[in-house]
């Protein structure tokens, strides 16, 4: 693919585009469906006799925080800081639709929908299928064997190679993308550009450090960085918190949860008052749960492994409720913070309007501001570690499926090859159309997600079935 967008960048470019727009045109409404099913569907099986079930025998390798910081760092991690202002302040100032509830809760009640319940729910039903293939059916991580009946090799080696894809052109995007933003922070901070040279030093420093974490393993590696991440990120939250007024965010947040419980099902078949343009849903809420449904496999293999020992139904509603309420307080806090700067006219109306700067111009406002930007860039570069650690060892469970714990070789291998595709991605960006090249990544999983979306049926009928003759057969 880089070599593509090096001899027809252009060419490339815009038929990734145009195949992306088709997939969210013409299977958009597919994707609102999908995802609200999900949701009923994992909260059936949790409450259900079935959610009773343990996956695997003996206590939790983790306690509940480190089980919860390490998913949340891999699930969400950068993005959370990249679009903890842009997004609020955009759907605050353009609605998408005429609304009858306050503009600021309609914004938080917007951004909570994407970054809430059913981005979560792909990743646990992900999650829950692996889960009960490693630790349940004792059988390695490939989702082929989710379709027993599936007789023709080649069709399950496709299934399989999809996933390993996926996980590796959405690692690139993510990574490519934040160490733009680390960029930003450290131009925006020193008033200098570096230029190519901080690309290649942010890569190779990202990389090496998260190959190291992975070779130290789950619970020297992953678990205290993610642990580190949780704490950095508590800190960066309580300091908008202390600048802001509490009592307002405290407001805002439960208002616009609220509101989203309440709006819930119509909000996820855009019907009735949430009847959005196809632009809006092609632009975001088609955008997001492809980019979620593409993520799945990868988050979701990861959060099955470190989730030996709990029974279904804390694994669905740990990762369904609260990653989601902790996201729901961090848009509010800098959400708030930001529209109060823009009604004080501290800040213009369109100072927030660069994804890839708006949080810092946001941390610059407040006292000590300088420090909270470098904060800022620190946990930042901490979740794009931790991002690219889970996916080495995701993948070399894939190479090494034979172990549970893959070897270094493998996770040597892994970072090597992510670090290349990452680091070219970086470098044909900086001279052609850098946003081009990324976004084109980013579309490219569009893509790929409509397969993981269609074949999810598939899934969740396997998986239902041998779930349902499991319980059978240990109730006899």
């Amino acid at each position: 693919m880089g070599l593509c967008f090096v001899v027809f960048p252009e060419d490339s470019f815009q038929i990734i585009h145009t195949t992306s727009v088709w997939v969210r045109s013409l299977f958009g409404q597919f994707y609102l469906v999908l995802g609200f099913s999900i949701c009923l569907y994992l909260l059936g099986i949790a409450f259900s006799p079935l959610g009773k079930m343990r996956l695997g025998s003996g206590k939790s390798e983790y306690s509940t925080l480190s089980w919860l910081a390490m998913m949340y760092s891999t699930g969400m991690g950068a993005g959370i800081i990249l679009r903890a202002v842009q997004e609020p302040v955009f759907m605050i100032q353009q609605p998408g639709i005429e609304i009858s509830r306050p503009e600021q809760i309609h914004g938080f009640e917007m951004t909570f929908y994407h970054w809430g319940f059913t981005a979560w729910a792909f990743y646990g039903l992900f999650a829950l299928f692996i889960a009960y293939l490693l630790f349940v059916k004792n059988q390695n991580i490939q989702l082929s064997h989710l379709l027993p009946k599936l007789s023709n090799p080649v069709v399950a080696k496709g299934i399989d190679l999809l996933v390993v894809l996926t996980t590796v052109f959405g690692v690139v995007s993510a990574v490519a993308l934040g160490i733009r933003q680390v960029e930003g922070g450290i131009s925006f901070a020193s008033e200098t550009n570096l230029g190519i040279a901080l690309s290649v030093l942010l890569c190779v420093l990202i990389f090496s450090l998260a190959l190291f974490s992975s070779i130290k393993g789950l619970s020297k590696g992953i678990r205290h960085l993610s642990n580190i991440n949780i704490s950095l990120t508590l800190l960066l939250l309580a300091y908008v918190v202390f600048n802001t007024d509490m009592s307002l965010i405290l407001l805002n947040f439960y208002e616009a949860t609220l509101a989203l419980l309440e709006d819930f099902i119509p909000l996820s078949l855009s019907m009735g008052k949430f009847d959005f343009s196809e632009e809006f849903l092609s632009d975001w809420t088609y955008y997001y749960w492809a980019f979620w449904l593409a993520w799945a496999p990868f988050t979701g293999i990861f959060i099955a492994r470190i989730s030996k020992g709990k029974s279904i139904r804390e694994l669905i509603l740990g990762v369904l409720i609260v990653p989601s309420f902790g996201s729901f307080l961090w848009f509010t806090s800098f959400g708030t913070s930001a529209i109060e700067l823009i009604n004080s006219e501290v800040v213009s109306s369109f100072a927030f309007d660069n994804v890839f700067s708006a949080t810092f111009v946001l941390l610059e406002q407040f006292p000590l501001g300088f420090y909270a930007v470098i904060l800022a860039i620190l946990l930042l570069v901490g979740f794009l570690i931790t991002s690219v650690d889970s996916a080495i060892y995701v993948l070399s469970m894939f190479s090494d499926l034979s172990k549970i714990d893959p070897s270094p070789f493998h996770k040597w291998i892994w970072g090597i090859l992510l670090f290349l595709v990452t680091l070219g991605f970086l470098i044909i960006g900086k001279f052609s159309a850098a946003t081009d090249v990324l976004e084109a990544v980013q579309k490219l999983l569009i893509v790929s997600s409509l397969a993981l979306a269609l074949l999810s049926i598939l899934f969740v009928i396997g998986f239902t079935l041998s779930l349902i003759r499991n319980h059978q057969s240990n109730s006899k």
